[in-house]
């Protein structure tokens, strides 16, 4: 056992024993506290949903319909992606204060139609758009949104509005 001394008011002195598991207790305590100080905490969730989409200037911008092996005059017109979602949000405290699964399905619900009709949308203007719903729900956080064409090419987007809630 270890033997704490302390000073109570100048009066005189006060002894306690305090056993090594006490102390192992206050010490992974202190590294808890220290630990969440000094981190960010962040949970993600994946999903992927089909969805139609077109890029229209490609059909006339001379960079983009080149009539060479860099054409890509096709994304002009209506075409099919399945589009692949990774969605990290900050999270205050380490106990599912954001439940994934839950968090997950809310997400799919504001697609509410089986195959998304994105009309124009970029893979920026999606997460923009997704991100929108996100901060309303929960305000203040550092979000980092991807959104990929059939998990080949993307953006991921990252909006950091945190404040300190700790």
């Amino acid at each position: 056992m270890a033997k704490v001394t302390t000073h109570r008011y100048g009066t005189g002195k006060m002894t306690e024993e305090i056993d090594n598991a006490t102390l192992e207790m206050m010490r992974q305590a202190a590294v808890q506290q220290h630990t969440h100080s000094t981190s960010k905490r962040m949970i993600w969730v994946t999903f992927q949903k089909e969805g139609i989409h077109k890029y229209p200037a490609a059909l006339d911008d001379p960079a983009l319909a080149t009539g060479d092996w860099d054409d890509v005059s096709f994304l002009g017109y209506p075409h099919r992606h399945m589009f692949h979602f990774r969605v990290s949000i900050q999270v205050w405290h380490d106990d599912r204060e954001i439940e994934f699964i839950q968090f997950s399905r809310w997400l799919q619900r504001l697609f509410s139609e089986d195959v998304m009709t994105l009309d124009y949308k970029s893979c920026e203007m999606i997460a923009d758009e997704m991100f929108a719903h996100i901060d309303n729900k929960y305000p203040g956080r550092e979000v980092h949104i991807e959104v990929s064409e059939d998990n080949e090419n993307g953006a991921i987007v990252q909006y950091n509005t945190t404040t300190n809630n700790n």
